[in-house]
């Protein structure tokens, strides 16, 4: 980002021009960058960065033992964060993809508006050793709006119900940007590490393409089971993938899966093999969850 406050998305290009990983990048000061990626992927990263000789003057440091993060998420989530902290946190004043600092029962907090949910949203991250008051905070307010705290599994359903990939399952150094949707945020006008890897895989046909599948209920009541990961996928026969995740989407109730698949459009009907049991599925134009995205704008 060119302007201190603000944030982008961006995906780390591997040396064969693969997805290495995928992070939020802000800017923080004139000479100061914030990334956030996906914690299970650092030791790996930071192999990747240690690769790579820095410009003068330049460090990369790990702050992941020494900061916690935090994501408060959902319709009330700008209220309760504007009680916490007194500010004005309306899209006219703080808007989507811009930081700041946020004091949370006096603790200083950088909040990033973005949320991995699809909903609106704020990340805010503090030093460890504070963790339990904001953690109480959060809690305690949440609670007041009949909230609370969520877990993976709930994440994993509202990610998906937005068509979000995840590291390791719809993202790893085998794909290419344009396979799962992330050739949007390369920008070929700038230079950046694996550039040349990269276009010569862009100007490849997508060996598949990762799709959002909207599975047929009444098969997923028959069977009791939604898809979870690594079903096949068929159609008319033919089997042209996989599942990467799958979850029953209670926002939207709709039982959904992300997966690859080739030689498959928007509106196709297909079969997604749940616990051995063909499911009728359609492939999605959009995520069913905010697909312009105005909630998680607004």
């Amino acid at each position: 980002p060119s302007e201190i406050g603000k944030s982008c998305l961006t995906p780390l290009i591997s040396v064969f021009g693969g997805v290495a990983g995928d992070a939020t990048v802000t800017r923080i000061s004139n000479d100061e960058f914030w990334v956030v990626s996906s914690g299970i992927s650092e030791r790996y990263q930071q192999r990747f960065y240690n690769s790579v000789q820095l410009p003068e003057k330049t460090s990369f440091q790990s702050r992941t033992e020494e900061m916690c993060g935090f994501n408060i998420a959902g319709p009330k989530s700008r209220e309760i964060l504007q009680r916490l902290s007194n500010q004005d946190l309306s899209s006219k004043n703080w808007s989507f993809m811009r930081s700041g600092i946020l004091s949370i029962a006096g603790v200083n907090c950088l909040a990033l508006r973005i949320s991995f949910t699809g909903d609106l949203g704020w990340e805010l991250y503090c030093e460890a050793n504070k963790q339990q008051i904001v953690y109480k905070a959060l809690v305690q307010e949440a609670v007041n709006e009949k909230g609370g705290p969520v877990g993976s599994r709930a994440l994993m359903s509202l990610r998906i119900e937005k068509g979000y990939g995840s590291w390791s399952r719809e993202y790893s150094p085998e794909v290419w940007p344009h396979e799962c949707g992330l050739d949007k945020l390369c920008k070929l006008n700038k230079d950046f590490l694996n550039k040349e890897k990269l276009e010569k895989n862009l100007n490849n046909k997508p060996r598949e393409n990762l799709v959002l599948i909207h599975l047929n209920e009444d098969d997923c009541n028959s069977s009791n089971a939604d898809a979870t990961g690594g079903e096949p996928i068929f159609k008319n026969g033919k089997g042209l993938g996989r599942i990467t995740s799958g979850a029953y989407g209670y926002t939207v109730g709709m039982s959904l899966a992300l997966g690859y698949a080739k030689d498959v459009l928007p509106g196709d009907t297909v079969d997604v093999m749940v616990l051995g049991q063909p499911h009728r599925g359609k492939v999605l134009e959009a995520p069913p969850f905010d697909p312009e995205g105005k909630i998680l704008r607004g």
